[in-house]
């Protein structure tokens, strides 16, 4: 196999991983600003939601939300530029990619906990996802970890390494 069917390979692999990390990063920021306050108060508005929630001294930061899951697609750019060099391998762009969409997870998690105790502590709720998004994402992450985990070991048993290379086909 040639290196440039090689590098062309890993990179519609890396562009079909950078949507999808950039997919994940927008439904979990849609998730964590707007889908779920509304599932959490349901009958008010998301600027109600926000003012019931300055009266009770609470309050989501959403440019920090933002910001925090946007390192998962600033992940997916490095490895989208990375999957261009000629000796990068198929594989190894689908671990990365996969290990980026697996992080997303506890990436979620992070990003969401403050605006969910905001929400908990204004409405007298649980903190947990009231919108199913969450539960989507998460089982996003738990399929990536499972895909992972099976390209690790499909490499290990098959995968032969050549010089220069971290990753074999």
């Amino acid at each position: 196999m040639t290196r440039q069917r090689r590098s062309t390979g890993a990179v519609a692999i890396a562009t079909a991983g950078a949507v999808a990390v950039a997919a994940y990063a927008t439904v979990a920021i849609l998730q964590i600003l707007l889908w779920n306050p509304l599932a959490a108060a349901p009958g008010l508005s998301l600027t109600e939601i926000h003012d019931e929630m300055a009266a009770a001294g609470e309050r989501v930061f959403a440019p920090g939300v933002i910001g925090f899951l946007l390192v998962g697609p600033l992940l997916a750019v490095f490895l989208l530029i990375a999957a261009r060099r000629p000796d990068t391998t198929r594989s190894a762009t689908a671990i990365g990619y996969l290990g980026v969409l697996a992080g997303g997870a506890v990436a979620y998690f992070l990003a969401s906990f403050g605006p969910g105790m905001a929400l908990a502590d204004t409405f007298l709720i649980s903190g947990a996802d009231a919108a199913p998004a969450g539960w989507i994402l998460l089982g996003v992450s738990a399929a990536s970890v499972i895909a992972l985990v099976a390209v690790v070991v499909s490499v290990a048993l098959h995968g032969r390494a050549r010089p220069g290379t971290a990753l074999s086909t």
